[in-house]
């Protein structure tokens, strides 16, 4: 069976090989015109896993588009969430929708999400992005249909870079200790990940014998070949008394010359004249329109810029930046800070970094680009956060120092217990980099955007924690952290770049506040403000203080500029770049001074507001001040561009010195 009319049961189309052959080409070529029209996402992985989509949305699974919760349907769950287009393209082809929607791939609001939202578009059947646990869901879906009496199938689509996650064999284990003969796993087995192959990334052969020994029934076939591809899903679906493993040999890029077996294009999309050779390889140019594809990604496009547009406070000017001709300002993701710290001072033989698979999206990879000599203390650790942050943990014991950085939410969530257990708890020295921090990293959507990890990290006993605001301010943070700080210490940094408001001769001391003033409309952004140790700072008679972290440090100068042109309201902005320890004098200084207080942070509200109020509270002063936060008000993210989500999330200068206003009119 395959494509069912649940409701009389009977097969609403039988592909045959030749047709699933010509399906999986023609669902690669929309792949990368969506991918084009995205201007992110993953070409690579969706490329080698297509031909397996077409045979199991359009033949093998049994499933009905047009009741998409049948009770009997097979449940195919994607574990590697970054290889969606090719989840979105299975479902559009076997008719949930026009398969052509998918040129909606990560904008705002689309239920096409960078990874794949279940509760945002029928069919999905889970959501995925963090490696390593779609397997456990497909684990679980299979107990469930054991113990309801079902007959279903549970395909789960996996990538071969993810079982370095600790958590697919604990699963595996699982899997096989209950005999769960209704569970079928397909590795895509092509050998590439983002900073490598996977054989020197992180060593998984002999993985046909690693499955089998768990008790897998595995079976190997080439990913490319239709007819072996249907023949081990007719051959999975007969094993009784053991789950399936099907080992895919696949090549990344398939179909595309200059994109085969390439690593880079893992996480890259074609430009124009790139989309137009891999079309000519698929020889699908001139077959598919992509000017019409185009025209309706851009109209969507045009309906959420009015949309964001409309939820913006509007005053006399355009402030956002370098929209007007003076208070220019230069821009460089926070990230950039960390790498060049590890660059200077990386020949320290005590310094060890520990990668975690996106090496140079995160810089990391900086501490030995050029330095041949230091390569032999950057140790790959795969996609694997739990065990690297333990291996640190022994490197530190042993006198060393090392880093690890990823994304933050897998650099403070995902390890959580080892970070508090092992690390805080043995109060060891270990430096986490917890990049891509925030809303503004984009179209990778929710599963990638961490909006916790102040409240996480800053919690745990013996923890330091810094936001700087901007890349300079970062590769000072990571000097001092590194050689001059004993302990755990976090560094939570962003990947958009944002404005750079400090220099070399900015103050920057470890645990204390610096308080900015705007002083005037210059030529260039960062010289419109004076930046002033708050332990010295003399009160200038504000009645209104801004206290922000991280990138919302330079979104606090730009309301304070507004606040003063637009309200002729004089404000400070207090850069808490040290969450912990906070700088409290700071805090009730600034209190003691102002009457109004708004808080601003690219975070779940609160993470940061909350340690300012209770800092405010607990000085019991003898006044009373208006208070408000800006912040992430207690939801997950959104696939969008940066600066779209910063703006949709309430989180730019004109949310904050509306804010202001507001407080000052009641």
């Amino acid at each position: 069976m395959a494509i069912v009319d649940s409701a009389s049961g009977k097969v609403r189309k039988k592909y045959t090989e030749k047709e699933l052959i010509e399906a999986a080409n023609y669902m690669r070529g929309l792949d990368l015109v969506a991918l084009n029209c995205a201007g992110s996402g993953h070409s690579g992985g969706t490329l080698s896993i297509m031909d397996l989509t077409a045979a199991l949305y359009l033949r093998v699974a049994n499933h009905d588009p047009k009741n998409p919760y049948w009770e009997e349907r097979d449940r195919i769950i994607w574990s590697g969430g970054h290889k969606a287009p090719a989840l979105y393209l299975g479902l559009g082809v076997s008719g949930y929708y026009k398969a052509e929607e998918v040129v909606l791939l990560r904008k705002f609001d689309s239920p096409f999400q960078g990874h794949p939202h279940w509760l945002k578009l029928k069919g999905v059947e889970a959501s995925t992005g963090s490696l390593g646990q779609g397997l456990g869901i497909g684990v679980g879906i299979a107990l469930a249909g054991k113990l309801n009496k079902k007959n279903y199938k549970v395909f789960v689509l996996t990538g071969d870079g993810e079982w370095d996650e600790g958590s697919m064999w604990e699963s595996a284990m699982e899997a096989c200790h209950y005999r769960l003969d209704n569970l079928i796993v397909v590795i895509d087995r092509n050998y590439l990940q983002i900073d490598g192959s996977t054989e020197t990334v992180m060593k998984l052969d002999p993985l046909e014998k690693r499955l089998a020994s768990f008790g897998f029934e595995v079976i190997k076939i080439d990913g490319h070949n239709m007819r072996e591809i249907l023949d081990s899903f007719d051959k999975a679906k007969k094993v009784k008394g053991k789950p399936v493993a099907i080992l895919a040999r696949t090549i990344k890029g398939k179909g595309v010359s200059f994109m085969e077996n390439v690593a880079g294009w893992h996480g890259k999309v074609p430009s124009d004249s790139e989309l137009e050779q891999a079309l000519k390889d698929l020889k699908l140019w001139g077959k598919i329109d992509i000017a019409k594809l185009k025209k309706k990604a851009a109209a969507y496009q045009r309906k959420i810029d009015r949309k964001i547009t409309a939820l913006v406070p509007k005053f006399s000017q355009d402030y956002f930046w370098n929209k007007q001709k003076n208070m220019q300002v230069a821009m460089e993701p926070t990230r950039f800070g960390f790498g060049k710290a590890l660059a200077k001072r990386g020949d320290d033989e005590r310094v060890v970094c520990l990668g975690l698979d996106i090496s140079d999206s995160v810089t990391i990879s900086k501490f030995y680009e050029g330095c041949p000599e230091r390569k032999s203390r950057f140790l790959s650790m795969g996609i694997a956060e739990q065990s690297a942050t333990t291996v640190a943990a022994g490197l530190a014991k042993e006198g060393k120092l090392p880093v690890l950085s990823t994304y933050g939410v897998f650099c403070s969530q995902r390890n959580a217990d080892q970070m508090r257990t092992t690390v805080c708890y043995g109060n060891f020295n270990v430096l986490f980099g917890g990049a891509h921090g925030g809303i503004s990293v984009g179209a990778d959507g929710a599963t990638h955007q961490s909006l916790e990890e102040i409240a996480v990290v800053g919690i745990l006993p013996n923890m330091h924690l810094v936001v700087p605001c901007d890349s300079i301010e970062t590769e000072k943070a990571v000097e001092y952290l590194l050689f001059h700080l004993k302990g755990p210490k976090y560094i939570r940094f962003a990947r958009e770049a944002t404005p750079i408001v400090s220099g070399k001769n900015t103050p920057f001391v470890f645990g204390k506040a610096n308080v900015i003033r705007f002083i005037g409309e210059k030529a260039n952004f960062i010289d419109a403000f004076e930046t002033t140790l708050a332990s010295k700072y003399k009160s200038r008679g504000e009645k209104v203080a801004i206290f922000a972290c991280g990138p919302e440090v330079p979104e606090a100068m730009r309301a304070a500029w507004m606040l003063s042109r637009e309200a002729g309201i004089d404000c400070r902005v207090v850069n808490i770049h040290t969450i912990k320890p906070l700088d409290k004098e700071a805090i009730v200084k600034t209190a003691k001074e102002v009457d109004i207080i708004v808080t601003a942070e690219e975070h779940q509200k609160g993470g940061f507001g909350n340690l300012i109020a209770s800092t405010i509270l607990e000085a019991n002063l003898d006044k009373k001040i208006k208070f408000a936060m800006i912040g992430v008000a207690d939801r997950f993210g959104e696939s969008g561009a940066p600066w779209e989500l910063m703006k949709a999330f309430g989180l730019t200068a004109e949310f904050i010195a509306k804010k202001v206003i507001d407080l000052f009119k009641h």
